[in-house]
Formats: structure tokens, C-alpha cells, sequence
């Protein structure tokens, strides 16, 4: 057999109690819903301040656009889906739902990165700065995010979209995962579950370690210099290591952990579905005194508007 005759999966959710059913259905539109809107307003403060229209904010903005795209992939439909008693996905809607995850995952994992180097230069090399950010420079990085990521996820499913699928269907989480459809096809799929945990353990754990390597480094070198920095240069870098322990958490328990199929993987994927996307606009405004001072001045300047029209 060298095509799939499964046109369908089957989730079987997260619970099938009401009383577990009805606060989760709560707790994730509530989330998701805050999650578009706390990053939104993230992109349309950094649009239209001219205050923030620097390397370090454009980076953000783009975060936030990426954490919008990436927690509509799966969000919606295990929203939709909570009351069902058939929560199914068409074979080809799977696929696309892996793509996009690997893909604006990847990204997000390269972007990241590119935002601790934009951290490191504005710390340690400040005269520098803006001719080594330069916008060619901060468009590059862009592209080249979006590009390493798309090619990280279609390496993968280009191996996956031509295996046998003759049943069972029935996948045991709300969205569809890589290593959890591989277990469904016809075929010994041994060798494609280790090129997966080496391509998406080795991704996600070496951007991680890079990341904290290069924070300490920046810690570091500021100490070094000046012990008086280092408190303001640790209250910078604090909300950009929360937010990189937050989103890697949960990728390195999926792709590293000997036994990814355990219940607890379900409710760490909700985590980074809807959570981390909220968390993040949460934690770079509040921390960030310019992002609070221009969302204000933005909100003045949309009252205005509003009474002179």
C-alpha cells in the first residue's frame, strides 16, 4: 500500500467530563481571546509610535504577530471542539496543522535568537548599535527566521506525507502532533520518530542552551564593566528569558522525553497554545516602562481622534 486510505483523525480531547469540559472551554477562550488582543496591540502600539520604531521593537512586534499566528493553529479548533462528541480532522487539515506548527515554531526559535544578538549589541556594543541593527539588517534577520523555519518543517513532512495510513485513527490530544501521527501508519516508522527527535529535540534544546549561554555572556560582560549596570541590564533581559523558558519548556518535554505519549504532554501543549502567547505581551509591557508610556499616549491620541470625527 503506498497511498492513505484514512481521510480522517479522530481526537479524543483532553476530557470528556462537563464538569472538566465547561471551565476549560472558559479558560481557553478567555486566554485566546487575550492572547490576540494583548499581542495586537503590541503590533499597533510599535506601528504607530514613532517613539518605538527601533531594532529592539520592531523584533517585538514580529514576536507578537508570530504568537498570534501560532496560537490560532490549533487554538480555535480545540475550542470548537470541546462540546463535540466527533472531534475529527481531515488528513490533509492534519498535515497542515503540522506544517504550520513546525514551521512558525521554528521561526519563533530563530527569532528569539536574533532578539538575545540584538540584546547583546545594544548592552555591549551600544556606539555600534545602530549601524550593526540597521533596518536591511533587522529585515534579513526577519526573512531569514521565517525561511530556517518553513525549511525545518517541510524537511520533516516531506517524509511523512507519503506513508500509509490504513487505521486506527483515533489520536489522543486535541491538535495533531508529529511523533503521536507517525505511531498511526502502517509501516515501521522507527527510523522517520528518531530523524523527527533529532531535528526537533537538537533544534529546540541547542537554541535553548545558545540563548542562556549568550544571556550570561551579556551578564557577564556588563558586570564586568560596570556592577552598577548589571541590575538594570538583568531587569532588560529578565522579560527575554522568561519568555524563552516559557516557549522551550514544553518543546524539549515533547521532543526529548522518553515517553512523549504521557497525559501530562496534553495539558503542557495547552500551555504553549494559548498561555505562553498571552504571557508574553503581559510580561514586555508590564516590565517595559517605554511600551506602557507609548500604549498610553497611543490610547490619548485614539480618544482624540475619536472626538474630533
Amino acid at each position: 500500500m503506498n497511498h492513505s486510505v484514512v481521510t480522517e483523525f479522530v481526537f479524543l480531547g483532553l476530557t470528556n467530563l462537563w464538569e472538566i469540559q465547561l471551565p476549560l472551554f472558559v479558560f481557553s477562550f478567555l486566554f485566546y481571546s487575550a492572547s490576540m488582543m494583548g499581542n495586537f496591540i503590541i503590533v499597533f502600539t510599535v506601528t504607530f509610535d514613532d517613539n518605538l520604531h527601533s531594532p529592539m521593537y520592531f523584533l517585538l512586534a514580529n514576536l507578537s504577530i508570530i504568537d498570534m499566528v501560532f496560537c490560532s493553529i490549533t487554538a480555535p479548533k480545540m475550542i470548537c471542539d470541546i462540546f463535540k462528541r466527533h472531534k475529527a480532522i481531515s488528513f490533509w487539515g492534519c498535515i497542515t496543522q503540522i506544517f504550520f506548527s513546525h514551521a512558525v515554531g521554528g521561526t519563533e526559535m530563530v527569532l528569539l535568537i536574533t532578539m538575545a544578538f540584538d540584546r547583546y549589541v545594544a548592552i555591549c556594543k551600544p556606539l555600534h548599535y545602530l549601524t550593526i541593527m540597521s533596518p536591511r539588517m533587522c529585515l534579513f534577520f526577519l526573512i531569514t527566521s521565517w525561511i530556517i523555519g518553513f525549511i525545518h518543517s517541510a524537511v520533516q513532512l516531506v517524509f511523512v506525507i507519503d506513508l500509509p495510513f490504513c487505521g486506527p485513527n483515533i489520536l489522543d490530544s486535541f491538535y495533531c502532533d508529529l511523533p503521536r501521527l507517525l505511531r498511526l501508519a502502517c509501516t515501521d516508522t522507527h527510523g522517520l520518530e528518531f530523524m523527527v527527535n533529532i531535528n526537533s529535540g537538537l533544534i529546540s534544546v541547542g537554541s535553548f542552551v545558545l540563548l542562556v549561554i549568550s544571556y550570561i555572556f551579556i551578564l557577564f560582560t556588563v558586570w564586568k564593566h560596570s556592577s552598577s549596570g548589571s541590575a538594570k541590564a538583568l531587569s532588560t533581559l529578565s522579560a527575554h528569558i522568561t519568555v524563552v523558558v516559557l516557549f522551550f519548556g514544553p518543546l524539549m518535554f515533547f521532543y526529548t522525553w522518553p515517553s512523549p505519549t504521557s497525559h501530562l504532554d496534553k495539558y503542557l501543549a495547552i500551555f504553549d497554545a494559548v498561555l505562553t502567547p498571552f504571557l508574553n505581551p503581559v510580561i514586555y509591557t508590564l516590565r517595559n516602562k517605554e511600551m506602557k508610556v507609548s500604549m498610553k499616549r497611543v490610547h490619548s491620541w485614539l480618544a482624540n481622534y475619536r472626538k474630533i470625527s
